[in-house]
């Protein structure tokens, strides 16, 4: 009897931890469940509600959008808009709402200027702003027609008269084929449409997905009941600082001051050609500006009339450097002890078997500080064949003058520069002083400079600071190279001096900065095989104590780079010390 009674209350037992087992796994798939519906809902009404809501928003309206593209804006340092966006008056009109439309089209016509059968194009279509810019007496005049369905407006461009480093920037365009739209929608869950504006190069293309926008900011719109009717009683409603939380803003390293200056002053002075302007100490880029240029509201002009040069961002091309490439050169010999700074040489000028030198004459007898002030190229072709191609190598790769990346900004990689040349055979006089297989870009050489005046320290160049969330946070950082040890802190004093010769005594003497003082050096490159042309150089920081800033000038068919490139850099110096 104890033994069946054992037995049933075992089998009891066993049936309560089956249906406990049920039970806990009935929980646990209750539970799954749940937390997929809360991540679901929190997917649709948090991450993705903003644009939920902007599509409900369509679907039960028509409106115009008071901005010509919805977008984050491009900021420099200061949080000045880069783009030099500006608003404008312009003619709202909804189509479906005009009563007369025949008397609208003719009172337009006449107001505006231009034929009925171009208004009537316009009318006909979707809701939109005339594309005419207007006088305060057209405004007046439409205005006190009060035609139903027609309104004067404020809209926001984003490019205005004068936009600055626009090569940087990029340019914006419509979205061309239905492989672009599928590749849009891949980068980001934002909504694209076909037709939209988009960016097209630069940084409006590389940060698409951050500065692209869902709805625009200021509109004009109307309503309409479920079945598609306008609402009865509906009037045209202007929405104002509605929120778009989707778009961000770009932050540069750039000083809109800084890049205005040297744009104007290569408007006067450089036809082809490329200035940049680097901070001292740190590495970001204060301005960046190329010769020949374009303006991205008119960029379709542009295209058509086969300016492919003005889209090419010169700062970050390839160039052959000339003498700027001796500064490398004095930095190995210096380091490596090959030389000092009175090492005696002597330079016979056109009569010299290695290679001859730009004075024909010669230089007779000088030191190595001379022949540096002096840019002789027989001494730097002897000191290239003393340290020898691999020494050379090392120290322009110290000196950055492979790293063709700029933080925050995408520099596609150009496989001509290829240091490993200058070992090539019969190379390695030519490349001693900048020419033969040597190129590098007026960002680099900006770089090396930096390094220079920075004890030795090389320091990444930097373009972006940071992406800027639209209630004004910050979404990331961009952060700056904290730097390494490229040079001895004494080799790079004794470049110092030896710039500073440059200025004083040598060939850069149209560089001096009256007051600041300034040191740099001049290049001569010459280009070209049938036509041969000179590229003219000239690379400086100012003031010498404690300098600030750090100028790269390179001038196309230039005659010199004391000649042509030195007084550009002595402008540009003189007027952005002055803003301090």
């Amino acid at each position: 009897m104890l033994l069946l009674y054992a037995q049933l209350w075992k089998g009891r037992k066993t049936v309560d931890n089956q249906s406990q087992k049920r039970q806990m796994a009935a929980f646990y798939i209750f539970a799954v469940i749940l937390v997929g519906l809360a991540a679901n809902l929190w997917v649709i009404q948090v991450k993705n509600g903003e644009k939920y809501a902007v599509m409900a928003l369509e679907q039960g309206s028509r409106y115009v959008s008071l901005e010509d593209v919805c977008r984050g804006e491009i900021l420099d340092r200061n949080l000045v808009p880069l783009t030099g966006e500006q608003k404008g008056d312009r003619i709202v009109v909804f189509p479906f709402i005009v009563e007369d439309k025949e008397t609208v089209i003719q009172g337009l016509s006449e107001i505006l200027g231009v034929s009925s059968e171009v208004v009537a194009g316009l009318l006909n279509g979707a809701p939109c702003y005339l594309p005419f810019q207007l006088s305060p007496e057209q405004v007046d005049a439409v205005k006190k027609r009060d035609w139903k369905g027609v309104a004067v407006l404020p809209v926001h461009f984003r490019y205005g008269g004068r936009p600055l480093t626009a090569q940087v920037l990029g340019h914006l365009g419509k979205i061309a084929s239905p492989d672009e739209l599928a590749v849009l929608g891949q980068q980001s869950d934002k909504i694209y449409h076909y037709g939209d504006v988009v960016g097209k190069a630069g940084l409006e293309a590389f940060y698409e997905p951050e500065l692209k926008g869902i709805r625009p900011e200021r509109a004009a719109r109307v309503f309409f009941d479920a079945e598609g009717n306008l609402l009865k009683g509906s009037v045209l409603q202007v929405e104002e600082n509605i929120r778009d939380n989707s778009r961000q803003d770009l932050v540069l390293t750039i000083d809109a001051r800084i890049q205005r200056v040297v744009e104007e002053v290569m408007d006067k002075s450089i036809a082809k050609g490329a200035v940049v302007v680097m901070e001292a100490g740190t590495g970001d880029l204060l301005a960046m500006a190329g010769r020949p240029a374009y303006n991205p509201a008119q960029v379709e002009e542009y295209m058509n009339n086969g300016g492919a040069e003005q889209f090419i961002d010169h700062c970050t091309a390839l160039y052959p450097p000339g003498s700027i490439f001796k500064i490398a050169v004095a930095a190995a010999a210096l380091g490596e002890g090959t030389v000092s700074s009175e090492s005696p040489f002597t330079c016979s000028g056109a009569k010299e078997n290695l290679i001859h030198c730009w004075k024909d004459e010669g230089h007779g007898s000088l030191n190595f500080s001379r022949a540096f002030a002096e840019s002789c190229n027989p001494v730097f072709a002897k000191v290239g064949l003393s340290l020898g191609a691999q020494k050379i190598i090392e120290y322009a790769l110290k000196l950055g003058l492979t790293n063709q990346s700029v933080t925050g900004y995408p520099v596609k990689p150009d496989p001509r520069q290829d240091l490993n040349l200058i070992g090539e055979p019969n190379n390695l006089v030519n490349s001693s002083i900048g020419q033969g297989p040597v190129l590098v870009t007026p960002v680099q050489v900006a770089a090396m400079i930096n390094t220079i005046v920075s004890d030795g320290i090389y320091r990444a160049p930097r373009l972006v600071k940071e992406i800027r969330k639209n209630n004004g946070g910050v979404a990331r950082e961009l952060a700056g190279d904290p730097g390494q040890r490229a040079i001895q802190s004494d080799t790079a004093g004794k470049l110092r001096t030896l710039m500073e010769l440059v200025i004083d005594e040598g060939a850069g003497s149209e560089a001096s900065v009256p007051f600041f003082g300034s040191a740099g050096k001049t290049g001569s490159a010459q280009v070209g095989n049938t036509e041969p042309s000179v590229n003219a150089w000239f690379t400086g920081y100012a003031p010498r104590s404690n300098p600030r800033y750090i100028v790269t000038v390179m001038i196309e068919d230039g005659v010199s780079g004391g000649q042509s490139a030195a007084p550009v850099f002595r402008e540009i110096m003189e007027q952005i010390l002055l803003l301090d």
